[in-house]
């Protein structure tokens, strides 16, 4: 595991894949098991205060950033007006950091069993792929046509980036894992945010990327 301190109320750690199995946990219970994936934080986060001196004594932001190793968690301790209600997460807006899968809520130990956010779980609301051929996006496009998602394609600097958005709310996460893993077969998970793409980038679907691929380049 990585471990940077960014400042007195923020920390930031890195654990890769083979990290997570080596504390006895598998990639698969850190995003759908509640417990388990609890268990793991407070874990991490007791070794960070050893390490680090990031002492946990009130209610956290967490951003949680899914990357193709491992997970990039930043935890920032929630700070609160004097009428002691909590200030907004530092991490909304465009910040470059925001993650693409989960959302971003606040957790609190105040309590024996914490739990994360107002909803209880993390959200994973989105994802961003490049791909450095088009005919990887044509392949891709009639595999996955019966996905309910939002989609757009752009391009930036001669690649073409594919921005998924899942919205639909009938969509768990095992459908999500399902559609990622397809799409990966073809694509890599990017960084790029999607107000990077909309700010410099081309447009060349707003909308429907695997329907109208399909339907315009696909086989007949």
């Amino acid at each position: 595991m990585e471990i940077e301190r960014i400042n007195e109320n923020t920390v930031k750690f890195f654990l890769s894949y083979n990290d997570i199995e080596e504390r006895g946990f598998t990639r698969e219970e850190v995003w759908y098991n509640r417990d388990k994936s609890e268990e793991l934080f407070w874990e991490m986060m007791d070794e960070i205060n050893e390490e680090a001196e990031f002492e946990v004594d009130g209610p956290l932001w967490i951003q949680v950033h899914a990357m193709n190793k491992g997970i990039e968690v930043t935890v920032t301790r929630a700070q609160t007006s004097e009428d002691g209600e909590l200030e907004e997460s530092p991490f909304s807006g465009d910040d470059s950091k925001k993650p693409f899968r989960p959302n971003i809520e606040v957790l609190d130990d105040s309590e024996e069993n914490a739990t994360i956010g107002p909803g209880g779980t993390m959200e994973w609301l989105e994802n961003t792929f490049y791909f450095k051929e088009f005919e990887e996006v044509i392949m891709l496009s009639s595999r996955v046509k019966e996905y309910n998602v939002t989609t757009s394609l752009h391009s930036l600097e001669d690649i073409f980036y594919l921005h998924v958005l899942y919205d639909a709310p009938d969509m768990d996460d095992m459908q999500k894992t399902d559609l990622y893993s397809v799409i990966t077969e073809f694509g890599t998970a990017s960084n790029v945010t999607i107000h990077r793409l909309e700010e410099y980038g081309n447009v060349i679907m707003e909308s429907d990327v695997f329907t109208q691929t399909d339907s315009f380049f696909g086989t007949p």
